[in-house]
């Protein structure tokens, strides 16, 4: 396998509101590598890391120390960001548009036009299920149909490298179950995908490797079922373990 994604004893410091105080650090020398066609959960507790790893790498946040890279390019280079799609935990949408519509806009983005856009839309529209759909408005989409228009704009560009900011954040079981599926399909395609989550269960259920980072600091890396065996009886058990976490009794 190659590794695709990686960074390089990666740090990165804001600075403090209080300047008495110094910078505040949000990654410690992180060391991170991401195999072509795996999918990898990149797991931790709130501020431990895991959107400033992925600002890093998306070029939307300089490294104060260390290095990124994508494809074997530093992420500082445009380049390094033209096989891959993003999907933010966030997404905003002109609900005055349709899926069909919003997807003609990021075709035309991406330089796609004629028969190849319209061959991508209908691909992404099928993927995520939505075909049926395509031509309503997005403000009449239920979250879970939101998450997957956001999932088809990600691809629109046929990306070698998906990097999602929790993706299920939200959706029901019905929507979950959607999203791991297209992960699954996306797999089968030979696709890598990155991926940040509070959902552990999903992690365990899709994920080939896992990364868990708290404090700004790698704590674990590796297999699922390895990290499992090492530190609990599941991925929910083995997080709290690896984390530190203490439960206050009652």
């Amino acid at each position: 396998m190659k590794g695709i994604l990686k960074t390089d004893k990666l740090r990165v410091e804001y600075k403090g509101r209080d300047f008495r105080q110094g910078p505040k650090v949000a990654l410690q020398g992180l060391d991170l590598e991401v195999n072509s066609g795996e999918v990898f959960g990149f797991l931790g507790p709130n501020g431990a890391g895991k959107t400033t790893t992925i600002n890093v790498l998306l070029g939307f946040l300089p490294p104060t120390k260390g290095a990124a890279s994508l494809f074997g390019i530093d992420v500082r280079q445009p380049i390094a960001r033209r096989r891959i799609g993003y999907l933010p935990e966030m997404t905003y949408y002109y609900k005055f548009l349709t899926a069909d519509e919003l997807l003609r806009f990021y075709s035309k983005i991406f330089g796609l036009s004629g028969a190849e856009m319209d061959r991508r839309i209908d691909a992404v529209l099928n993927l995520v299920e939505l075909q049926e759909a395509r031509k309503r408005l997005i403000k009449t989409y239920s979250k879970g149909m939101q998450q997957r228009v956001g999932l088809a704009q990600a691809l629109i560009n046929n990306p070698d490298l998906l990097i999602l900011d929790e993706p299920t954040s939200g959706l029901d079981p019905v929507g979950r179950m959607k999203v791991r599926a297209i992960i699954q399909r996306l797999k089968n395609e030979g696709k890598t995908v990155f991926f940040a989550s509070h959902e552990l269960g999903e992690v365990e259920t899709v994920c080939d490797r896992v990364a868990i980072i708290a404090g700004g600091e790698l704590k674990a890396m590796g297999k699922v079922s390895d990290v499992v065996a090492q530190h609990g009886t599941n991925l929910e058990a083995a997080f709290l373990d690896i984390i530190g976490y203490q439960p206050q009794p009652i």
